[in-house]
């Protein structure tokens, strides 16, 4: 297991408990995480209980107010590293370079020279994808954001109790043009909440530098106080990045296509996708390596999940070539969907079926105007593909 992230770990404690013996390879594997991870609660694990905070609704805003009442939460880091950690997983404090394999195994290389060897490679490095590829040759679409964490009293003027706020398209004030960014906002506890100016894709990224002006606006203009921030977080990661092509190491997480395209999420369906994985490999060493890391590909991309991929993929691509000023009016018929739609749309375990039928739908209700940037754009709004490449979409 090369990657110590939340999908790493997952991926090692469910192999774990298989009875597979597991290496888990990183720089720093005690380092834990700093990130700040949400999830629907609805699509978490029964088994995963470390929340740090469970907000019941959550406020939306296209070009109107919306309310969702639809739990979702945030993971408690320290709580969730305790859940995946497993006492026989042997960490191993280095930083792997190159996989070799043969038809007995695999060997695991690092940077110092040292060797490894393993019945099966998992590559859990994020979009890194150190050992499956490495990152794709053209410049990604990134979401990037700046946060700034504040008391539970100072965020008063953007979200209330038992609630935050999944995207508040309005513009920061004093924003003069440009691509639009939204408000997010969430509960890191009782007394903490997450304010953050985002970009939800864009090819270049926009600039942090960017974002803190507009979130310092946003948040001066309701009386903040930057003295009051608590604390900084910086967001950057690619969210249009093709499948790796199955082979020898199986990928697993974001290094594996799992960031979905709207949301930015991708470890909810790692912890639900590792048992899945381990299931396979268990099962797939009992005739070889390499038809272990095959069963592992295919149990994590079956053919429907590859097709659900490459209508995210097209959705993204007809965002991205909408003009600035009609992307709030595309959020206003997203938020004004039937729930059934939102959610086929926004699931990390979605199908290829569900989402066409959300896609149908939001194309149904958007403007004239913007129906012909999406179909500029390329959105698909019929079947899904007939036929998936594994290369890209």
């Amino acid at each position: 297991m090369v990657g110590g992230g939340p999908a790493g770990r997952a991926a090692a404690s469910a192999c774990s408990d298989a009875g597979l013996a597991v290496e888990l390879v990183d720089p720093a594997p005690r380092s834990g995480w700093a990130s700040t991870f949400g999830s629907w609660v609805d699509e978490l694990p029964p088994d995963v209980a470390a929340l740090s905070t469970v907000m019941d609704r959550v406020r939306l805003h296209g070009t109107s107010a919306h309310v969702w009442q639809r739990p979702y939460a945030v993971l408690d880091n320290t709580a969730l590293w305790k859940h995946l950690w497993r006492a026989d997983v042997t960490e191993v404090t280095g930083r792997a370079v190159a996989a070799e394999h043969g038809p007995t195994g695999s060997t695991v290389i690092l940077k110092d020279g040292r060797r490894l060897a393993a019945g099966v490679v998992v590559d859990a490095t994020g979009p890194a994808r150190v050992l499956s590829g490495g990152r794709p040759p053209h410049p990604p679409a990134q979401q990037t954001a700046i946060g700034w964490v504040v008391d539970s009293a100072t965020a008063g003027a953007f979200c209330g109790p038992g609630e935050g706020v999944f995207m508040d398209w309005r513009s920061a004030p004093r924003t003069r043009g440009g691509w639009p960014t939204f408000l997010y906002a969430v509960r890191l506890g009782p007394d903490r909440v997450l304010l953050e100016e985002t970009s939800l894709a864009r090819r270049p990224a926009l600039p942090l530098a960017l974002l803190r002006r507009r979130l310092a606006g946003r948040l001066s203009d309701a009386g903040i106080d930057p003295q009051a921030q608590l604390g900084e977080e910086r967001v950057r990661f690619p969210v249009d990045d093709p499948l790796p092509r199955p082979g020898r190491v199986v990928p697993f997480g974001a290094a594996a296509g799992f960031v979905h395209p709207a949301s930015g999420f991708s470890v909810a369906r790692a912890l639900l996708r590792a048992p899945w994985l381990a299931a396979a490999l268990s099962g797939g060493l009992t005739t070889g390596p390499a038809t272990a890391a095959r069963a592992g590909w295919q149990v994590l991309w079956p053919p429907d999940a590859i097709a659900a991929h490459v209508l995210r993929q097209r959705s993204l691509r007809a965002l991205l070539s909408l003009p600035p000023e009609a992307v709030p009016d595309f959020f206003e018929a997203f938020f004004s969907m039937p729930e059934p739609h939102r959610i086929e749309f926004l699931a990390g375990e979605g199908t290829s079926a569900g989402t066409a039928r959300a896609m149908s739908a939001l194309f149904a209700r958007v403007p004239w105007s913007v129906r012909r940037s999406i179909v500029w754009g390329g959105m698909s709004l019929g079947r899904p593909p007939a036929k998936h490449g594994l290369g890209g979409s």
